[in-house]
């Protein structure tokens, strides 16, 4: 019985520690990097949306002509 108490322990702590590795990859938003060939594999329109994502991400738009809020003279 104690074997058994001593199982279900481990299991709780190992998914309590997964769910508060997940929750801090989340947080910092690095979880992409890990999860891109899995989603390109398995589920290849979540694949798209993440690249869409990161270059919409990386996207800066020049200010519109007499848009003065950016300049400070």
């Amino acid at each position: 019985m104690t074997e058994f108490a001593v199982l279900l322990v481990v299991l709780a702590a190992m998914g309590f520690a997964l769910m508060r590795f997940a929750a801090w990859a989340r947080r910092r938003g690095i979880g992409g990097g890990m999860m891109g060939a899995i989603d390109e594999a398995w589920h290849p329109s979540a694949d798209r949306m993440r690249r869409e994502t990161a270059i919409h991400e990386q996207r800066v738009l020049p200010p519109r002509p007499g848009d003065d809020r950016f300049e400070r003279d």
